[in-house]
């Protein structure tokens, strides 16, 4: 057992450089979550599906008064990236500040209320503070196990590259990381700072992960999207996302794994490492393509009973893989970190956990 002891302590030091704060880097749009459960006339009056993501538009303005109103609501700290961030930390528990995250908030209470949970996250979160517009709010309308998410974006649409991102103190932070993370939506903010970033990773060989993040993202910013994907190294997103992409793509099959093949398949800037595309299926499999095989996961069981809420599913399952990435640990790990995050997640109210993980 002696002889065994200096590697275990050497694999112990490998394991811990890899999480040196700083390593993951997400960038996005951070939201005050303000969920609750809906009733189905409601979804009708706002135009609502059952399961889906949209952008407020003038005729959601009245929602999130009446939201906050006619329900009983909870309030989180969120958006889909900062989720993610917020869960990988979890998972990994120390060191602390693994996960930096950049994103515009408004100087107001929200704000406020974002920063501190931002800390007690142990996220090491530098937020661009603009004037002109509040911060960002999401309303979680929750119907059964599905849920639909109205984001007014507000001070989040209001990032700005040139006062932030290019900042010597914030671009230091990005070129510390080894991970990067944006979801899909940040295409709609600032499409020049997800490049800049995208290109970073791909000259220092560094794994750029994108999520597709909704239909709409798929289609209406499929230009903004298709600029970014060359750089994509692990690109996620669940099976309404994909078959949206794939119409887009003209890939012409409605089939998930073949859908997964042709996303791999397309082109890539850094060959050195090949694409993985990762699909969800709710409580269906998980399906991966690598250097075109196809591999499939099952999910955790869990009795629909148990379901609270599966707001925040898809970004804790991305949070769950990011912990293990980091680690450069094997793909199968990455995914089983992905469903128990996940598994854990949708047994709560919004995007929030337990003090500690029970994964090993």
């Amino acid at each position: 057992m002696a002889s065994e002891e200096p590697q275990a302590k050497k694999q112990k030091l490998s394991e811990e450089e890899k999480t040196d704060p700083n390593s993951l880097f997400g960038m996005g749009n951070p939201l005050l979550d303000i969920s609750a459960v809906v009733d189905k006339e409601f979804l009708d009056k706002y135009s609502l599906k059952p399961n889906d993501q949209i952008l407020a538009e003038d005729t959601h303005k009245a929602l999130f008064e009446e939201f906050v109103k006619k329900f009983k609501v909870e309030y989180h700290a969120g958006g889909a990236t900062q989720n993610s961030v917020k869960v990988a930390q979890w998972m990994i528990q120390e060191p602390r500040n693994v996960g930096t995250f950049f994103g515009c908030i408004g100087k107001d209470k929200f704000g406020e209320i974002l920063k501190q949970k931002a800390k007690e996250a142990r996220v090491d979160a530098h937020y661009y503070e603009q004037d002109k517009e509040p911060t960002g709010t999401c309303a979680a309308c929750i119907t059964g196990d599905n849920r639909s998410l109205v984001a007014n974006l507000a001070a989040a649409n209001c990032y700005e590259k040139e006062k932030h991102l290019d900042l010597e103190e914030n671009w230091k932070l990005v070129e510390k990381a080894r991970v990067y993370y944006i979801a899909g939506f940040f295409l709609t903010v600032s499409l020049e700072s997800i490049l800049k970033v995208a290109k970073h990773a791909a000259e220092t060989n560094k794994l750029f992960c994108l999520n597709l993040s909704a239909p709409f993202i798929c289609v209406a910013f499929k230009d903004n999207l298709m600029q970014v994907l060359p750089y994509v190294d692990v690109l996620f997103g669940n099976e309404t996302e994909a078959a949206a992409f794939a119409k887009e793509q003209n890939f012409e099959t409605t089939d998930i794994k073949e859908i997964a093949k042709k996303a791999q398949a397309l082109a890539k800037v850094n060959k050195k490492r090949p694409r993985i595309v990762v699909i969800t299926q709710g409580k269906d499999e998980t399906t991966i393509a690598q250097k075109g095989k196809i591999e499939t996961f099952p999910v955790l069981k869990i009795d629909p009973k148990d379901i609270v809420d599966t707001n925040g599913a898809g970004d804790a399952f991305v949070g769950g893989f990011l912990s293990e990435l980091v680690k450069d640990n094997p793909l199968d790990q990455c995914v089983n970190a992905a469903h128990y995050a996940a598994n854990v997640i949708i047994r709560r109210a919004g995007c929030t956990f337990p003090e500690k993980p029970d994964f090993n």
